[in-house]
C-alpha cells in the first residue's frame, strides 16, 4: 500500500490535474480505491494543496516583486527557530519560509508590489520582530526555473550542423 501512495504522490507532483481515473489506469486500480488513498493523505495533510505555477509575464498582468530575504535570528530556547518562523509565516507578503543551514537561519521569499513595498515589509515589519538580528534581501530579477519547470524553454535545437 505504501508504494502505491509513493506512486500517487509522484504522480501528483509532476501534474496536479491528473485524473483519478488515469491514476487507477495507471496503478491497475480502481478509481474508488485511489479517491479514498487521495482523502487519507489530504486528511493526514501529506497533500498539502494543488498549486498551479503560472508565467505571470506572459499575461501582461504581474507587476508584483519578489525577493528573497535571508534572516538571522537568535533561536529561543526550548522552541528554537520554531516560534519566529511560525510568526513570520503568517505575514500575507510572504510566499515560503525555509530553515537554512550556512550564515543565515531563515530564508524568506516575499511577493509585494512594488520594490518600495517589500522594502517598507522588510524595514517595518520583518526587521522589528524579537529575535531578529539582521536581514539581506534579494530581489528576484528573472525567473528560468520554478519547482521543476523551465519558464521559456527554448525549442530550437542548438547543436551545430555537421556537414560532409
Amino acid at each position: 500500500m505504501e508504494d502505491v501512495r509513493i506512486k500517487i504522490l509522484q504522480a501528483l507532483e509532476q501534474n496536479q490535474r491528473i485524473s483519478t481515473q488515469t491514476l487507477a489506469t495507471m496503478l491497475n486500480m480502481e478509481e474508488g480505491e485511489i479517491l479514498k488513498i487521495m482523502v487519507k493523505l489530504e486528511e493526514a495533510k501529506v497533500i498539502l494543496g494543488y498549486v498551479t505555477l503560472i508565467d505571470w509575464e506572459k499575461t501582461g498582468h504581474q507587476d508584483n516583486v519578489t525577493a528573497v530575504i535571508d534572516v538571522k535570528v537568535t533561536p529561543q530556547r526550548d522552541v528554537g527557530f520554531d516560534v519566529i518562523a511560525a510568526r513570520i509565516s503568517r505575514f500575507p507578503e510572504v510566499k515560503s519560509l525555509f530553515l537554512m543551514s550556512g550564515s543565515y537561519d531563515l530564508s524568506v521569499m516575499v511577493e509585494g508590489t512594488s520594490l518600495k513595498q517589500v522594502a517598507f515589509f522588510v524595514s517595518e515589519k520583518l526587521a522589528t520582530l524579537e529575535n531578529v538580528q539582521s536581514t539581506a534581501t534579494h530581489f528576484i530579477l528573472k525567473k528560468y526555473k520554478q519547482n521543476g519547470i523551465v519558464f521559456d524553454e527554448d525549442k530550437k535545437d542548438h547543436r551545430l550542423v555537421v556537414s560532409p
